[in-house]
């Protein structure tokens, strides 16, 4: 059995997506990060940075944390949605990286300066909204010359991706609501993960969770 530590978050979506893309039996334990749950001792043991996700695989003892690692570690467990080797496994693992590195990051800074901070800083806000237009911009091109991020095939790549472009579609509509309107590739892409059954159910991870209810 699978155990998947996470939350409500981009970050805590992309393992679920996978999980559930793969088909694999796992169980879904809330680490309710607006509670400080992430520090508490039993998650520290699992997840050292005291950052969701984390994953626990029963059949080898093995305790990942780091969204990237995790997915990439299913998509081998698995056998699928990554190449076993050669130029084509690097190039969906540059890009999932790209977004470890870049998108996420950015993203999350511009909508920490826009929607959380409590005093609002214009140079922090135009600096991220900036760079995560950038960002969107060489999505957009890698997306119109392949039919997915990584190459033509879906892989872990889109996974990592598409929650991050989804919350901040959601939560900074006052900034990137129409981020897709002049992106044709990007909402084309973005349309054809919306409609898989997995990524839904991925998606949704947790969304009945309330702190009265301790999920698993």
């Amino acid at each position: 059995m699978l155990h998947l530590y996470t939350w409500k978050t981009p970050n805590g979506r992309k393992p679920a997506i996978a999980l559930e893309e793969l088909q694999l039996d796992y169980v879904v334990h809330a680490v309710d990060i607006n509670n400080q749950q992430q520090f508490l001792p039993d998650f520290v043991a699992i997840s050292p940075n005291s950052k969701i996700p984390a994953l626990a695989d029963d059949s080898n003892g093995l305790k990942i944390f780091e969204s990237g690692v995790i997915l990439e570690y299913l998509a081998d467990r698995t056998g699928k949605l990554l190449p076993s080797s050669g130029a084509a496994r690097y190039e969906t693992l540059q890009w999932l990286y790209w977004q470890v590195g870049g998108l996420g990051p950015m993203f999350g800074q511009l909508a920490f300066f826009a929607n959380r901070a409590k005093e609002k800083m214009p140079i922090a806000i135009d600096r991220y909204l900036t760079e995560s237009n950038r960002l969107l911009d060489v999505l957009e091109r890698r997306l119109a010359a392949s039919q997915y991020v990584g190459s033509d095939d879906y892989s872990i790549a889109d996974i990592a991706i598409y929650p991050w472009v989804a919350s901040v579609i959601a939560n900074i509509p006052q900034l990137l609501g129409g981020l897709a309107a002049t992106r044709p590739s990007l909402k084309r892409w973005m349309e054809s993960l919306a409609a898989r059954p997995a990524v839904v159910k991925g998606m949704a991870v947790l969304s009945d969770y309330t702190p009265e209810k301790r999920i698993a």
